[in-house]
């Protein structure tokens, strides 16, 4: 498990300790990750960067983490937690340096990025640093291994959703298209979600009926979702 009790206190002497968060949400059919715009934080009008800080005295990780995706989204994500670490030093000649990496799930929509931050599609990313770059890259990640182990999907989401944007949020973390079938008798099998009474209009066809994810139940088992691809 990461360590989430590391403070500023307790980082070794000469050691410099600094949080990148990947804010990542769902734009239309592609992923994108919330990266501050050629201003006056980067040094290069065309570089992006993620939003980082470094661990402030008497600091958590976890923290650090909440404050930096809040600052940058203007309101909490609907998800945040560690990816990874990755430390060392360029020469023999500079001081260590340790960079803990968070990932942070954001709604369509939700939050609003302050001035000097934008979304940038993961497909089409400005030049980057390689330790940014390696960054979204472990974030992206962690995320796709956990899809079918937490119910991380619904966090892209807002409380009400179709089924069809549910499978299209899935198939971004994925990475691969599902067949519709299948994927709908096994969500329902798998408890993992449940039926409003609010029905939305999606172009010409009948309205689709909003759904909801139903939180673990006690005394209830609930099997994962098989995905079958197309």
């Amino acid at each position: 498990m990461p360590d989430r009790s590391f403070s500023a206190r307790s980082t070794p002497r000469g050691v410099t300790l600094s949080v990148n968060v990947v804010l990542l949400t769902a734009r239309g059919s592609e992923l994108a990750v919330l990266l501050a715009s050629g201003s006056s934080r980067t040094r290069s009008k065309d570089r992006g960067m993620l939003p980082a800080d470094a661990l402030r005295q008497d600091e958590m990780l976890d923290d650090t983490a909440a404050r930096i995706a809040r600052e940058a989204l203007g309101a909490p994500p609907s998800l945040l937690d560690q990816a990874g670490a990755r430390g060392g030093a360029r020469r023999s000649t500079d001081a260590p340096q340790i960079a803990v990496t968070y990932f942070g799930l954001v709604p369509d929509g939700a939050g609003n990025p302050q001035t000097g931050f934008e979304w940038a599609a993961l497909a089409e990313l400005p030049a980057l640093a390689a330790h940014q770059r390696e960054s979204i890259d472990l974030a992206v990640t962690v995320v796709r291994s956990q899809v079918d182990q937490r119910p991380i999907a619904f966090r892209l989401l807002p409380v009400a959703f179709t089924l069809s944007e549910l499978q299209g949020v899935y198939e971004l973390l994925l990475g691969r298209r599902l067949h519709k079938a299948s994927f709908r008798r096994s969500l329902h099998a798998s408890a993992l979600v449940e039926a409003t009474d609010e029905w939305r209009s999606e172009g010409r066809g009948r309205p689709a009926q909003l759904f909801r994810y139903a939180p673990p139940r006690r005394r209830r088992q609930r099997r994962g979702i098989r995905f079958d691809l197309l």
